[in-house]
């Protein structure tokens, strides 16, 4: 995985994450996810971009995101949409916020019918 790659991964899941307020599962997954792809140092970049406004942070992101995602074939964005997914599934629900926030990427990314589709399996 590419740096940039690495930084909409953690980014993504980040902002998601933060849309509700972070809980400590959540951090324990983006602390997990950045070991495994040994990615601490985009972690930390995309905790920082959250920080710097939460309030709008999720815009922030989307426009950053719209900007990397569009180069991205269709299934690596599908990808990204079902693992912010099930990374939300961790803690066993998906609120109201999460699961209006992912519609409005998929949307953003033309990948909302797959999302859809990931959700009702």
């Amino acid at each position: 995985m590419t740096h940039e790659e690495k930084k909409v991964y953690l980014l993504l899941k980040a902002v998601i994450y933060h849309y509700h307020g972070l809980d400590e599962i959540e951090q324990r997954d983006l602390e997990s996810a950045a070991r495994e792809m040994e990615g601490e140092q985009e972690l930390a970049w995309a905790l920082d971009f959250v920080a710097e406004d939460y309030l709008t942070a999720f815009d922030r992101a989307r426009a950053y995101l719209n900007t990397i995602i569009g180069d991205y074939s269709k299934a690596k964005r599908v990808d990204l949409i079902n693992m912010v997914w099930q990374s939300n599934n961790l803690k066993g629900y998906v609120t109201e916020m999460e699961a209006t926030a992912m519609l409005k990427l998929a949307r953003d990314w033309n990948v909302e019918r797959e999302l859809i589709d990931l959700v009702l399996r």
